[in-house]
């Protein structure tokens, strides 16, 4: 793969890269200003759409979860084809001033790391590919998915891999600032509400009572005082609490979130009973806890010496960077946890994700782009003979 790799690498004309640089940097702008909060991707999934048929891609449909599906035939439609993802939605919420600056080689704003810069990422391979002598040899499906963020629990990309499983070898999946990094192996991840319910009162004259506050308060501090394994490495986190209706009221409803992960799926599954066992202590006559489980993401990987992985380090290796290899919560998971070969790799790099002051650095686009277009022609050149090796 490494010499499959430097071969394209030298064969290329990538004169017009820098042009093609400044076209994604404006798309990733011009998506990141398109509201796009989990469960509301609609208005971008639309502009995706529109981008992806102006780019001429063929069988151009969104589904009703606002996936937007396009394909680019390839050379030999008897190959397996690949497909490339990147999710459209955000943490934040749909008012959010979506302003950008600009600082030096910097941009600012929320979303535009991740994952707009992912998507643009993804168009620029689909123009780039386009205008390229060497076509690639396999068909292509692009998938812009939903619901990748918070409680949308990766369902975009279960209802899309669901629907090209048969399809397709290999996933490459793209987040926007994960350039230099091959995440190879995907976590499972868990996320639990424990609802609290009491009867509530008056905070003077119904002294005495429980209250549902006070359980999921003590619930929370037993959980911080818990010790999960170090390796497998396991980790939690409560995220939200809610509940009660003022301050001289015994609560009757109080919640809180729990975010459980571990790079084992047993490792999780013992955590996830520890905490379930500190909650029939605190049940009392007139305090009661129910569990709903609201995310459910598998684990899965393939090994560092797999093609797909070391292709994707080669590709890294061509641009003038020394690839790691991660694990972690991304889209892949979905393809890895089935069996399918998949990687992420990302198109730059930045900071402060998931935060209002969110940055892209701009200078790494241009490897970023070039990794990506060497990665995704290599595996379309390979399918045949990786297919077999399954």
């Amino acid at each position: 793969m490494k010499l499959l790799v430097e071969h394209l690498n030298k064969r290329l004309d990538w004169r017009s890269l820098p042009e093609r640089v400044q076209w994604v940097i404006d798309q990733a702008i011009a998506i990141q200003q398109i509201a796009a909060p989990t469960f509301n991707e609609a208005s971008r999934a639309a502009y995706v759409a529109h981008q992806f048929e102006h780019l001429g891609l063929s069988r151009i449909e969104t589904d009703e979860l606002f996936n937007v599906y396009g394909l680019m035939e390839g050379k030999d439609r008897q190959r397996p084809a690949i497909m490339v993802s990147a999710h459209t939605d955000t943490v934040f919420h749909i008012d959010t001033d979506l302003t950008v600056q600009r600082d030096a080689d910097l941009i600012y704003g929320p979303g535009l790391g991740d994952n707009s810069m992912g998507v643009a990422g993804m168009l620029g391979l689909i123009a780039a590919l386009r205008e390229s002598p060497e076509a690639a040899e396999s068909d292509l499906w692009f998938v812009a998915n939903t619901r990748e963020e918070g409680l949308g629990d990766l369902g975009g990309i279960k209802a899309a891999f669901t629907r090209l499983k048969d399809r397709v070898a290999f996933v490459i999946n793209l987040e926007g600032m994960a350039f230099g990094h091959v995440y190879h192996a995907g976590i499972a991840v868990r996320r639990l509400r424990i609802k609290a319910k009491a009867e509530g009162g008056h905070s003077w004259l119904n002294f005495g009572r429980s209250s549902a506050i006070h359980g999921i308060v003590e619930l929370g501090a037993s959980i911080t005082r818990l010790h999960p394994p170090e390796n497998p490495r396991t980790t939690y986190n409560i995220g939200l609490i809610d509940g009660g209706q003022s301050i001289n009221t015994i609560a009757s409803e109080a919640s809180l979130w729990l975010d459980l992960r571990s790079e084992d799926s047993r490792a999780l599954m013992m955590f996830e009973n520890e905490v379930r066992y500190l909650i029939p202590p605190l049940v009392r006559s007139d305090l009661t806890f129910e569990i709903e489980v609201v995310g459910d993401r598998p684990a899965g990987q393939i090994p560092p010496d797999h093609p797909l992985v070391q292709t994707a380090l080669a590709a890294l290796e061509q641009v003038g960077t020394q690839g790691t290899l991660e694990n972690g919560s991304t889209d892949a998971n979905v393809p890895l946890s089935m069996g399918c070969p998949a990687v992420t790799v990302g198109i730059t790099r930045g900071g402060n994700a998931h935060r209002l002051d969110e940055f892209i650095e701009t200078r790494p686009i241009a490897d970023g782009m070039r990794q990506l277009i060497l990665l995704t022609l290599t595996a379309c050149a390979m399918t045949n003979d990786w297919a077999r090796s399954r």
